[in-house]
C-alpha cells in the first residue's frame, strides 16, 4: 500500500479481525488498522499525516521511505561481468541489477520467514 512518499506493511490480525499497518522504510514507529479495506487506506492517510504534524511540532524532519536509488561500488572485475550478464540478457544494468536483487531480498524474506 502506498500513499505519498510512504509504503506501508499489511497485515491481517485474525483475533482482532483487522487489518494493520506499519509505514515501512522508516525508523520512527508508524501504525494503523482498518476492519475493511477503505478503513485502512484512510487511517494510512490519516497515520501519514498525524506523522508529520508530530515531527512538525517537536521541530524534526520526518523520515521519509526510501527512494529507490542505489548507489554501488563494486570492483571493475564484478562490474564488467555485471554488464556482461545484463547485455546478455538483453537488458540496461540498472535493470538487470533491479531484476537480481529482486529477486534475491524475495529468497531471502521466503527463507527468513520459514526459520
Amino acid at each position: 500500500m502506498r500513499y505519498g512518499d510512504y509504503s506501508a506493511k499489511i497485515e491481517y490480525d485474525p483475533y482482532d479481525k483487522i487489518f494493520v499497518g506499519h509505514i515501512k522504510g522508516i525508523h520512527d514507529i508508524v501504525s494503523f488498522h482498518g476492519a475493511t479495506v477503505e478503513e485502512l487506506e484512510s487511517a494510512f492517510q490519516e497515520a501519514v499525516a498525524h506523522y508529520r504534524e508530530v515531527c512538525e511540532k517537536i521541530g524534526q524532519k520526518p523520515q521519509r521511505s526510501y527512494s529507490g536509488k542505489l548507489t554501488l561500488r563494486i570492483p571493475p572485475e564484478v562490474h564488467l561481468a555485471v554488464a556482461t550478464a545484463a547485455e546478455t540478457d538483453h537488458k540496461s544494468i540498472n535493470q538487470w541489477a533491479a531484476d537480481v536483487l529482486k529477486e534475491a531480498a524475495s529468497s531471502q524474506s521466503s527463507y527468513s520467514t520459514t526459520r
